[in-house]
């Protein structure tokens, strides 16, 4: 290790680097990430029992916006497949709905949640150690653990863009579904318990991209030139609404829209997590 620091701080002087200086840091690396293209197909959304029964007397429904309210992620070790691990991803949607219950009428404006789960593999190396913290002292269920092996779980973080709203239906019950589990804050959320489709139901297309990695905290040493210093000053606000106005730069490509040879071009994504 001390060789490593000293040829690095040799390289930085040769090539004019001044005021380099080596630091130990406790970071989380990436070991293993994916990113992914879903269209989700025919989402039943489900309602509260007064917005269900809106949705059985109604002609026709639009699916204005989605978005996600919350999603819950789950690491286990893959059997047989030392240092893989399922990460287990279930997104939930909130979906807001025009219900039109005649024609010609006034659209009413209703909320649901739909529900998808997904899973993708990926490397997380191994861990034999158990971290604790002074600043966050816990106890580690034994369970919970590296294949059963004493060890530690990655941890696995996913984003996801904003969801895309592609198709919505309206379609009458022929088989009885299942309402999904929802975590309370989601119930909170939309206001009450979900309830089953009883005569009619809604199903929406959504689009969604996301990220999934899986990361383990480990020590660095990376090198260092100086603190972080603000290179600027925090100016007053001006209450002056044109004056904020004026230093709005002109959306050119609002008014031009690029070609797609004009594009930044390329994916850094291959969109496939492996499952």
């Amino acid at each position: 290790m001390s060789e490593t620091i000293l040829d690095a701080e040799q390289s930085a002087a040769a090539d004019g680097d001044v005021g380099f200086e080596p630091v130990c840091l406790d970071v989380p690396r990436i070991y293993d990430s994916c990113g992914a293209k879903d269209c989700l197909r025919d989402l039943t959304v489900f309602f509260t029992k007064e917005n269900q029964e809106l949705i059985d007397t109604a002609t026709s429904v639009r699916v204005t916006r989605v978005s996600v309210i919350t999603a819950t992620v789950d690491v286990d070790a893959v059997a047989f497949n030392r240092g893989y691990y399922s990460v287990d991803e279930t997104f939930f949607f909130l979906c807001s709905c025009e219900v039109y219950t005649a024609a010609g009428s006034m659209p009413a404006t209703v909320t649901g949640v739909a529900v998808t789960s997904k899973r993708v593999v990926l490397y997380g190396s191994d861990g034999y150690v158990k971290r604790f913290s002074s600043a966050a002292p816990a106890v580690i269920d034994p369970a919970e653990t590296d294949g059963g092996l004493g060890g530690s779980l990655p941890v696995a973080t996913v984003q996801v863009s904003s969801p895309m709203a592609l198709a919505a239906s309206l379609s009458p019950v022929t088989t009885p579904a299942i309402v999904p589990f929802v975590p309370e804050s989601v119930s909170a959320f939309i206001g009450g318990e979900l309830v089953a489709p009883v005569a009619q139901q809604v199903a929406t297309t959504v689009g969604i991209f996301s990220i999934t990695t899986l990361s383990r905290e480990v020590q660095l040493t990376l090198p260092s030139y100086d603190f972080c210093m603000p290179r600027g000053e925090c100016g007053e606000r001006s209450e002056d609404p044109c004056e904020a106005f004026n230093k709005i730069e002109f959306p050119s490509e609002s008014f031009f829209p690029r070609g797609a040879q004009e594009g930044d071009g390329g994916n850094p994504f291959d969109c496939h997590c492996g499952s």
